[in-house]
């Protein structure tokens, strides 16, 4: 099992920045890729972004291109998502996610909120 737990959210005003960070435990050599989610209130959850646990093919929703980054730092085994330029449309409860089987994300964190202000 993974277990993942997620930091690093808050209140922001738009044009500014935060970074998520997600910490992993348990069996993290099983770890294929890892992603960050969110959800806003009312909405269906969406992908954002996501890695694989080596560190390549980085994937993005398109609106967060080029404003979100997202990086894994296996020797501490966690996964970053750099956020700038935030819009109030990016104001959502971000989740951390990781998949062991390539076919479906397996394991959830328990989710960060994330405000923007206009």
């Amino acid at each position: 099992q993974v277990q993942l737990v997620e930091s690093g959210g808050g209140s922001v005003q738009a044009g500014g920045s935060l970074r998520l960070s997600c910490a992993a435990s348990g069996r993290t050599p099983s770890i294929y890729a890892v992603g960050w989610f969110r959800q806003a209130p009312g909405t269906e959850r969406e992908f954002v972004a996501s890695i694989r646990w080596s560190g390549g093919d980085p994937a993005y929703l398109d609106s967060v291109k080029g404003r979100f980054t997202i990086s894994v730092d296996n020797v501490k085994d966690t996964v970053d998502l750099q956020m700038n330029n935030l819009k109030p449309e990016d104001t959502a409860t971000y989740t951390c996610a990781a998949t062991t089987s390539i076919i479906a994300w397996n394991a959830w964190g328990q989710g960060t909120q994330v405000t923007v202000s206009s």
